[in-house]
């Protein structure tokens, strides 16, 4: 059980039978009365904003949220599907639940799923993932006129700018919490 005096940011508490995460948080003192505590918090599951205001005193019930080491599996029209390494229980995601993750996604991926009352709410992936390139355009000798880099897809179809002697079929390392090229994989 938490207290507003607990309230920070990336606390994840219940509301409302839903989880909710702190992103803002405010304390305020007026010269008479009581403390006030101004909260902005993200619903996990819907992604919806709220605003709220507490009172000194007041007590908050902690989510009940779980990580489970999973593989990611398939894509399965708009859900991707992943496997708990330990029972072998499969989970499907809406692919609104995965937001930018799915550009990273392949098969047998090891991934960090978070779980709110045995529902799959979110993914937490690897900082870097090795993808090939399968498409991008040649690197033309002596071509100075342009930057540094250029386009390129990867086979998730995600589009990243990468260096010019990057070329097709490649596998580069990108940094999921940038989604930039990070580097390429040699061997």
């Amino acid at each position: 059980m938490y207290t507003v005096a607990d309230l920070k940011k990336g606390l994840k508490i219940t509301l409302d039978g839903y989880p909710y995460i702190v992103i803002a948080f405010d304390f305020t003192k007026p010269g008479k009365g009581q403390a006030l505590y101004r909260t902005k918090m993200r619903n996990m599951i819907n992604g919806t904003i709220l605003d709220r205001t507490y009172r000194s005193g007041e007590t908050f019930e902690q989510a009940s949220l779980e990580d489970r080491k999973m593989q990611f599996l398939y894509k399965e029209d708009d859900h991707f599907v992943f496997m708990d390494n330990q029972t072998f229980e499969q989970y499907r995601m809406s692919e609104d639940a995965v937001g930018d993750s799915k550009n990273y996604l392949i098969d047998n991926l090891p991934v960090d799923v978070l779980l709110f009352s045995e529902k799959a709410i979110g993914v937490d992936l690897p900082n870097f993932v090795n993808l090939r390139v399968t498409e991008t355009s040649p690197w033309a000798k002596g071509d100075t006129s342009g930057s540094d880099s250029k386009p390129a897809t990867v086979e998730t179809g995600y589009v990243l700018r990468v260096p010019p002697f990057i070329e097709e079929g490649e596998l580069i390392v990108i940094d999921t919490r940038t989604g930039e090229y990070s580097t390429r994989v040699k061997g």
